[in-house]
């Protein structure tokens, strides 16, 4: 994997032991989220991190090169991206040269393992289709947790994808899922997909410990926390709005990548617009866990 290179401020974090949270480029993208709320997303990740006394580093291919750590005079570029960047498309996009490749959860844990960048917060993960038996359409993004010694902060997985047996892959992959401050696993805009998990955390001391036991391994966790009860979705209007769009994707043949931004679509429209205020307050929420973590885990902290 070719050098990442790292901001000023992510390179002085590293050098001094500071804390440090990567960020996913894709969801601050007209991929992830529409102007102008793609960067309220943004903003208000990075002042959450730097409120926790931590550094963020937006990870992102600009000019062929690997990055994490942004400067702002660079967001644009971000914002405005179109090329979604894959773990398997990092070392294609190096070769080309391409001008701004906006990186997945896979391709954003890559960059921050080879950086030495411990936390990753994202929004939401992908994983098992609902239709993955006939397609084996399974988000690279489980294994990539697993793999990569890196804690992953999100608000569970997207609601229309099979959370249970993406629950079941995890448990396959070796990756251990923890709550916070909750004992079921959180649907992205919904509060909760009614599936347990196996392990609840209340105190970030206690999960520094679990995170840095699981990279002794040179392993990752996923640390889950739902979406801020005042910001999500009533559960009865998510799961009438989810029911209708899944039903849309049969019936139009949406297949693949464009599931994700298709559902998204249907379900912020049938919710009049609800759903991207509960998906910034969760970018938002993620990012300030993922913040607290990092900073417990700072070299040198008890444990």
């Amino acid at each position: 994997m070719s050098t990442v290179a790292l901001s000023d401020a992510v390179g002085t974090a590293l050098a001094e032991g500071a804390p440090i949270v990567a960020l996913e480029s894709t969801v601050y993208s007209n991929l992830g989220l529409p102007t102008p709320d793609n960067e309220a997303a943004l903003r208000r990740s990075v002042e959450a991190i730097h409120e926790l006394g931590a550094v963020p580093a937006v990870t992102a291919v600009i000019d062929g090169t690997l990055r994490a750590g942004i400067e702002e005079h660079e967001w644009e570029r971000v914002l405005t991206a179109d090329h979604k960047t894959a773990e398997r498309d990092l070392p294609v996009a190096v070769g080309q040269r391409w001008s701004v490749g906006v990186t997945t959860v896979s391709a954003s844990l890559a960059i921050a393992a080879t950086a030495g960048i411990a936390v990753f917060a994202t929004g939401g993960i992908g994983g098992v289709h609902r239709d993955w038996g006939r397609t084996a359409d399974i988000s690279a993004d489980l294994d990539a947790i697993a793999r990569h010694p890196v804690a992953t902060v999100s608000a569970g997985a997207k609601s229309f994808l099979d959370l249970e047996h993406t629950l079941e892959a995890l448990e396959t992959l070796g990756a251990p899922v923890i709550g916070w401050q909750t004992d079921e696993f959180p649907a992205f805009t919904a509060r909760t997909s009614g599936l347990p998990i196996p392990h609840r955390c209340d105190d970030v001391d206690e999960l520094s410990r679990i995170v840095s036991a699981q990279r002794d391994f040179g392993r990752g966790a996923l640390v889950v926390t739902p979406v801020p009860e005042q910001d999500a979705l009533d559960q009865a209007v998510h799961d009438a709005a989810l029911t209708d769009a899944l039903q849309a994707v049969d019936e139009e043949g949406i297949v693949g990548a464009a599931v994700t931004p298709f559902v998204l679509g249907r379900i912020a429209a049938a919710t009049e617009g609800a759903s991207v205020p509960a998906n910034l307050a969760l970018v938002e929420n993620n990012a300030r866990l993922a913040a607290s973590l990092a900073g417990a885990l700072r070299p040198g902290t008890d444990r």
